[in-house]
């Protein structure tokens, strides 16, 4: 489908794969450790952290088959993994799983809990029915169009009793001052931000029970006010979001850190049951 396939040409037009895998070949002989590749592949507003903060909703002894929907470069699925939790990435940007799974493979020491990555559509997930204990969705919610049909799709691979948690980006009270270019749009076409109630309404009338909402978004801003700071200071990272977005990423940056400022946007910790599949 058109929209799926340029919105991974938004992803993937300045991703330098080959560039990243030599740069911690290099640097990294033995193997990076998940905070060395931090700055590469939690591309999502908190970095660690906030991943860290979402893995705890979930216990791995109870829900331990778990599906990253928007996986990007893997660095929630590496965090799970070593948690004990069996991650499954699905990401429509097949650069993304090529590069995440070379990535895991250089990172994961023997005896982690397995990983598998398939390039997808959220809209269409390509899983038997009952096939998860937990769906996560990670600043991915955002860039797709129907949102109501990617709940479903998570609801039909869900058992029951499964979880799904997200740590989102949704519209702020000024949605209508929202600068671009941001990481996950260039331009309005593949921004796809509601309203915190309507995605409250809409996993309510999938057939979810919401039981946990929590407002990140002045944690966010802190966030990503130093390391805006960190991207300013002169010196060589070895890695950084720009082996991704390229020099766009500077705008990209600089426009996060304005748009949670004055309301444009706000980010969510959402979880929520599931009692049928």
């Amino acid at each position: 489908m058109p929209t799926s396939h340029s919105l991974a040409d938004h992803y993937q037009r300045g991703l330098r794969a080959d560039d990243v895998l030599a740069q911690i070949d290099a640097h990294y002989p033995s193997g990076p450790t998940l905070h060395q590749l931090a700055p590469l592949d939690q591309l999502h507003i908190g970095g660690v952290a906030a991943s860290t903060r979402l893995l705890e909703r979930l216990n791995p002894a109870t829900h331990g088959k778990v599906l990253d929907i928007g996986a990007g470069l893997g660095g929630l699925m590496r965090q799970g993994a070593v948690l004990g939790f069996q991650m499954t990435g699905l990401d429509i940007t097949h650069g993304f799983s090529a590069l995440n799974k070379a990535l895991s493979t250089r990172a994961m020491q023997p005896g982690t809990a397995p990983l598998a990555w398939v390039t997808g559509d959220a809209s269409a997930l390509p899983f038997a029915a009952n096939s998860f204990d937990a769906v996560m969705f990670q600043h991915s919610l955002l860039n797709m169009p129907d949102t109501a049909k990617v709940l479903a799709e998570s609801l039909r691979v869900l058992r029951p009793g499964g979880q799904v948690v997200m740590h989102e980006v949704v519209s702020g009270p000024n949605v209508a001052q929202l600068s671009y270019p941001v990481p996950w749009a260039v331009g309005a076409e593949h921004s796809h931000l509601l309203k915190l109630k309507t995605l409250s309404d809409l996993l309510n009338t999938s057939g979810f029970v919401v039981e946990h909402i929590e407002d990140w978004s002045e944690l966010a801003l802190t966030w990503r006010q130093r390391q805006r700071e960190k991207e300013q200071t002169p010196r060589q990272a070895v890695l950084s979001p720009q082996w991704v977005f390229g020099e766009r990423f500077i705008n990209m940056g600089k426009n996060l850190v304005d748009n949670l400022a004055k309301g444009a946007i706000k980010v969510v910790e959402i979880q929520a049951s599931c009692y049928s599949g």
